[in-house]
């Protein structure tokens, strides 16, 4: 084999092995647990809801997805979602769900924060507004627990004017 051929081989493998990272198995109802792990690998968390255990598979903080396998008592799929949604985050009633509610429907937030002066703590989930806008919810809770506001917005880390707030340029 020539030298240029193994290396084009080479280089073919290697982007079909990131395909395959970027773009792993889906996952499919009825799936065992560890069928979902072995496409996925080991979950980033693991919830308890009721009698099902959830799988988070969050895509890090930069991540705008977050996978969620819930997993029935006999050990199946039941269900397989990206719960980082404009329609999820509207299953989340304010002055009713609590921390491990929220955890349970949208898993653990990338970043949080505290507002000293409403004395409230905030989770961030940064995510795609109608998989088009990058966008931030903000999730508000207060020392009990319980979630008192939402708030999205356009989110600063991909705005070319708010990613630095000083000019270079000579004035």
């Amino acid at each position: 084999m020539k030298p240029r051929s193994a290396i084009a081989i080479s280089l073919m493998l290697a982007t079909l092995a990131g395909c395959a990272t970027l773009f792993p198995a889906p996952v499919n109802v009825g799936d065992a647990e560890s069928d979902v792990i072995a496409k996925r690998g080991q979950p980033t968390r693991r919830y308890q809801d009721g009698k099902d255990q959830l799988l988070e598979y969050a895509l890090g903080p930069w991540g705008q997805r977050t996978y969620m396998a819930r997993i029935g008592p006999d050990g199946k799929v039941v269900s397989f979602e990206q719960v980082l949604t404009t329609r999820k985050f509207g299953t989340i009633k304010v002055g009713e769900a609590t921390k491990e509610t929220v955890l349970r429907s949208i898993g653990s937030p990338s970043d949080t924060s505290y507002l000293p002066l409403r004395d409230l703590e905030v989770w961030s989930y940064p995510y795609k507004e109608a998989d088009v806008w990058n966008s931030i919810m903000h999730v508000h809770f207060d020392r009990s627990g319980v979630v008192r506001q939402m708030m999205n917005g356009p989110d600063p880390r991909f705005d070319p004017d708010l990613r630095f707030p000083f000019s270079l340029a000579p004035r």
